[in-house]
């Protein structure tokens, strides 16, 4: 089953589709990364749907959802998909899966509402400290184009309370946690490969039942280059269930 939708949240309208079907095992809800929208899902979508029902959605401004007139910070990202799943009436428990930026927003949906959230996948996610600890270690010409990214959704600012917030209200989450790191990462030198895995695996603590994988030949894009492992990540906690 596929189901496509339009749902109005404040005052736009986001895109968001379900596949699959499943009355017995948790929804998984896909978080894409800063910019993507959920075609970035395709890859792994269609066996995900064999596992149970999945939704993939469109932030505002990204892809087919209108442009939301609200602060683009994840708190309010959170906040606007909550409310997207509940006009959909997809019932708890989900599982969060979140890539990049997309990891901040689910590690956030985890702490925000806990009694909905049974599973977290983080894939290759953005560490709460990437600017004060990562960053540094980067060319400067690294450094000027990630900052100059920030004109697709939320700004250079929003993203920075992003992860000031997630970094704020962090906190033990009680549901089995996977954490993918890419090991391949391009531009990236010896020690800032080894640093952003180390980060990587900090991330584990978050969860009194976490697992830690580095995917040693993939990029950032998990789910594109190596799909397979991000379908056992799912597998694997869909078992806890």
């Amino acid at each position: 089953m596929t189901k496509e939708m339009y749902v109005q949240v404040d005052d736009c309208k986001l895109f968001a589709k379900i596949i699959g079907e499943s009355y017995t095992k948790p929804t998984i809800v896909m978080e894409a990364g800063y910019g993507d929208d959920s075609k970035t899902w395709d890859s792994v979508i269609d066996e995900l749907s064999m596992l149970s029902k999945v939704l993939v959605y469109d932030r505002a401004g990204v892809g087919k959802s209108e442009a939301n007139s609200k602060p683009r910070t994840s708190f309010q990202m959170v906040r606007e998909l909550n409310e997207l799943i509940k006009k959909a009436k997809i019932k708890p428990p989900y599982i969060l899966v979140g890539h990049s930026f997309g990891g901040v927003n689910a590690r956030i949906y985890a702490t925000e509402y806990p009694l909905e959230v049974c599973g977290l996948l983080l894939i290759d996610s953005t560490p709460e400290e990437y600017r004060e600890r990562f960053l540094p270690t980067m060319t400067k010409a690294f450094q000027k184009a990630y900052n100059n990214q920030f004109v697709h959704e939320c700004n250079y600012d929003e993203f920075n309370e992003s992860l000031h917030y997630v970094k704020a209200t962090k906190r033990k989450l009680d549901v089995p946690l996977m954490v993918l790191s890419a090991g391949k990462k391009a531009h990236y030198s010896y020690k800032s490969q080894k640093l952003w895995n180390d980060m990587q695996r900090e991330c584990v603590d978050l969860s009194s039942n976490g697992e830690f994988m580095i995917v040693e030949n993939s990029a950032h894009y998990i789910h594109h280059e190596e799909p397979q492992v991000v379908i056992n990540a799912l597998k694997k906690l869909m078992d806890h269930w």
